[in-house]
């Protein structure tokens, strides 16, 4: 069974075969998606660019629709798909990946936050996927991190096979 780093290594080269690019705007992951699609050499051939957009305001600031948060919540698909969106249409990519969500706790500047539940999406110019995962509980950030990022590389995976 792969590793999560194997993953990415083949998503990461897979990318480079199909000449498909590549950006994220991350919340809950705080970059780790894209650092997991950096460590492969040759990855800035399709690797443009990503956002940590750790609070709400950022990701207004980048672009995503304040009243998208307001009307929804940040912990929401919509907000995921946004998200993705932005990044994409920014970076110009192929596909933008949004993730948005809280851990291990509930998330003080929004009391609408459930621990462990995560929304994410993947925008490219066919559409847009989204998906909401209850991750189950982990020992440590990076390893929640690492589960979601390891979910996003299996469905990616799927999507450009």
């Amino acid at each position: 069974m792969d590793t999560v780093r194997e993953k990415y290594r083949k998503l990461t080269l897979l990318l480079i075969e199909k000449n498909r690019t590549i950006s994220t705007m991350e919340s809950c992951t705080a970059g780790q998606i894209a650092s997991l699609l950096t460590d492969t050499e040759g990855s800035s051939a399709v690797f443009r660019g990503a956002y940590v957009t750790y609070c709400n305001e950022a990701k207004v600031h980048l672009g995503v629709r304040g009243d998208i948060i307001e009307k929804n919540g940040v912990y929401s698909v919509q907000t995921s798909e946004a998200m993705a969106a932005t990044c994409r249409e920014v970076f110009r990519t192929d596909i933008g990946i949004g993730i948005t969500g809280s851990f291990g706790n509930v998330d003080p500047n929004n009391p609408d936050s459930v621990p462990g539940e995560v929304y994410f999406s993947i925008d490219t110019a066919e559409g847009s996927s989204s998906y909401h995962y209850s991750v189950p509980e982990q020992k440590t950030r990076l390893d929640y991190k690492l589960y979601m990022a390891e979910v996003i590389a299996d469905k990616l995976l799927e999507m450009i096979r």
